[in-house]
């Protein structure tokens, strides 16, 4: 008797999952679970520790003495004029799409586009590249206006720091933050010295880092230049680059967080639409700000959707040579 023929089975082959970077979905939500918790217990410990610690005797006579901000110099203006609600939001902007094309410059392994510029087409680097350079050269512009308009009108004193006392009083707001003890502020007349700190950081130190390293790593920077390329290096410049912008992110993160926790009507409306007054509840209810606030987000998320080869090698090619895979 014959053996009955084995009919071969077809087997159903495995389909790898489809990953987003070096992770798959899942791993992207299991680690953002795990990071998110363990931020929530560090939080937790944080104000914990700082509860126990302005319960300490000494350390309160320390916030009384240092409040958490130091009066300005005579003469300081009082009030956010509407030219400096235009420029967060322009600052705003222009950061979030460098962040952007900066992230996508970095992940993009084999990019579809190139751009040259029409003099020199030998010299050609990635759309996501360029993209990411001319919006600096954009937010660099719009830097340059704000400084200028801020030394012009007075408004340094708010952000610029002019007496020691903003040190003692950077550590009180600390504190007060941290016990989720809010520091008491009106942001219209004077920012606590925190604040200042790290207004005056982002602008004065974080910026013009990330401009001087972002030129040394652009298309434009010499190449030839031997003593320029040693006073800093490429390499130098990448390793500085970086954490400069996570630094940005990381300021965004904690600025948007706090303008919202500490009141976010009357912060908006003194950020957005140049509305307060020395009383900190004059507009606590007034929703104009918010809505400003609302369009500006709807504003950036559009950029963000546009920022795509689609609608970026069109405008591109009205500055250069674009040529795809």
């Amino acid at each position: 008797m014959a053996p009955t023929p084995r009919i071969p089975q077809s087997g159903s082959s495995r389909v790898e999952p489809r990953r987003f970077g070096d992770l798959t979905l899942g791993q992207w939500v299991g680690s953002a679970l795990i990071l998110g918790a363990a931020a929530l217990v560090l939080a937790g410990l944080l104000v914990l520790m700082a509860r126990v610690l302005i319960s300490l005797g000494p350390v309160r006579g320390f916030l009384e003495m240092y409040p958490g901000a130091y009066d300005l110099p005579a003469g300081a203006p009082v009030g956010i004029p509407a030219w400096l609600g235009w420029q967060h939001f322009l600052n705003g902007l222009f950061l979030l799409l460098v962040i952007r094309s900066g992230l996508q410059f970095r992940r993009e392994k084999r990019p579809n586009a190139f751009w040259s510029p029409r003099g020199n087409k030998k010299r050609r680097i990635s759309l996501a590249l360029w993209f990411h350079q001319a919006i600096d050269v954009l937010w660099i512009v719009n830097g340059v206006v704000f400084v200028v308009l801020l030394f012009v009108t007075g408004q340094w004193m708010r952000i610029v720091p002019t007496s020691w006392e903003v040190f003692p009083n950077a550590l009180s707001a600390a504190l007060q933050y941290a016990s989720l003890d809010w520091p008491t502020e009106n942001g219209w007349v004077n920012y606590n010295s925190l604040q200042q700190l790290s207004y005056f950081a982002i602008t004065f130190v974080a910026a013009p880092l990330a401009i001087v390293t972002g030129v040394r790593l652009s298309v434009v920077w010499p190449r030839d230049a031997e003593r320029l390329n040693r006073l800093l290096p490429a390499e130098w410049a990448r390793r500085i680059h970086f954490p400069v912008m996570l630094f940005f992110v990381a300021f965004i993160a904690v600025h948007v967080f706090l303008v919202l926790a500490t009141g976010a009507l009357r912060n908006l409306n003194h950020m957005y639409a140049a509305r307060g007054s020395v009383d900190p509840d004059a507009f606590a209810a007034d929703p104009t700000g918010l809505l400003l606030f609302a369009a500006s987000l709807l504003a950036m998320g559009a950029a963000w959707i546009a920022a795509r080869p689609s609608v970026l090698i069109p405008i591109a090619r009205l500055f250069g040579d674009v040529k795809q895979r």
